[in-house]
């Protein structure tokens, strides 16, 4: 029998599974979410998540919650919750501290008897794979009749090659990755205004996680821009994963706000790649309509998960590619990415929004074409 390779030990820092289980949460269009653990337990994400419009709040646990359990402290909050903000929909999300104690999170909510759901995530940060965290709250968003079995099997199928997408070339790829905030932004915008005067044929690819797509779509709307006014935009092919019929609540939302914002700027997009939760296999799409229909194409600008586009098809062109993790730059040029931008401090900026924000590669390529 073959023996199973050892996965790496990762040593830089990586995502939380209890902080996937509340996007996923807030994916879902929750009011309220209760963190039951200590008062600082995933606090930044916790605060970035209000200004999504999603509430979270903690039940404070302390030594004595640790050594006499925190039922208690969980059944006044959950009544404080349903008092204070009329939700019609609460989580309430595990902790470390929680876990090991072996709270039940249903024997809380069997006391309060809530007259709306519930969705219990009992979670940790103990995974390897945040991902685990999204998988667990679906299954109880399943169990509560708010997700379809089928889509909870998307969601699955989805959230493994997430996982080994990142495995490949991205964060979990390698024992330790060194941040890097990639190349002057002045001088990658240079160069491919430079192919886009030449009248050089590119592909214009947004394949982005979620929320992110509110920046990273003003990067690929700026390419669009810029080659209109030089009069070579009928050498740019525009590809997007905005389908607005797949993903959950939050997720066709934005996409729809997104291409509607492209639609009123005049960008055309030729072809739609996938949602915006099918970032991991949207990659996969893309690389086959380019084999196809654009093999001899100069250069690809790739926004959001460049990584998860396959190299085959696009390897000979010179590739343009914008991230927002600073542990994504090896990786990347790695695989072969000639310019690799990193647009830092890009998330916290697309949260509670539904319209797409400035990027600062997309003001630099803007104002280098205006002095040109």
């Amino acid at each position: 029998m073959p023996v199973k390779e050892k996965e790496p030990l990762i040593m830089h820092p990586r995502p939380s599974s209890i902080v996937a289980a509340l996007y996923t949460l807030r994916d879902l269009d929750t009011d309220v979410v209760i963190l039951h653990g200590p008062p600082g337990c995933s606090f930044k994400h916790a605060r970035l998540l209000e200004e999504d419009g999603m509430r979270v709040v903690t039940t404070s646990l302390d030594e004595t919650g640790f050594v006499f359990g925190g039922r208690d402290a969980l059944v006044e909050v959950l009544e404080k919750v349903i008092k204070r903000f009329n939700p019609k929909r609460i989580g309430i999300v595990g902790t470390c501290a929680s876990m090991i104690i072996g709270e039940e999170l249903h024997e809380a909510v069997t006391i309060v008897q809530p007259e709306v759901p519930v969705i219990e995530v009992e979670v940790h940060a103990g995974y390897r794979d945040n991902t685990k965290g999204v998988v667990i709250a679906l299954e109880s968003a399943l169990a509560s009749g708010i997700i379809s079995e089928a889509e909870f099997e998307r969601q699955k199928t989805l959230l493994k090659e997430a996982t080994m997408v990142e495995k490949r070339h991205g964060a979990a790829s390698k024992e330790y990755l060194e941040p890097s905030r990639g190349d002057l932004k002045y001088k990658v915008a240079g160069r491919l205004l430079e192919l886009i005067k030449d009248g050089k044929k590119g592909l214009n690819i947004l394949n982005a996680k979620k929320e992110t797509a509110f920046m990273f779509a003003d990067i690929n709307l700026a390419v669009s821009e810029v080659a209109e006014k030089l009069g070579k935009d009928e050498n740019i092919i525009n590809m997007a994963n905005l389908d607005v019929t797949v993903g959950l609540p939050k997720n066709r939302r934005n996409a729809r706000e997104i291409k509607d914002d492209l639609n009123e700027k005049g960008m055309e997009i030729h072809h739609i790649i996938g949602g915006l939760d099918e970032y991991p296999v949207a990659g996969n799409t893309a690389s086959q309509i380019i084999g196809e229909k654009y093999s001899d194409y100069d250069f690809a600008v790739i926004t959001g998960v460049p990584h998860a586009l396959p190299m085959d098809n696009i390897k000979d062109m010179e590739l343009f590619s914008i991230t927002n993790g600073p542990r994504q730059v090896v990786p990347l040029k790695e695989m072969g990415h000639k310019h690799v931008v990193v647009e830092i401090d890009l998330h916290p900026k697309t949260l509670g929004i539904n319209h797409i924000v400035e990027s600062e590669f997309g003001a630099t390529l803007r104002e280098m074409a205006k002095s040109d």
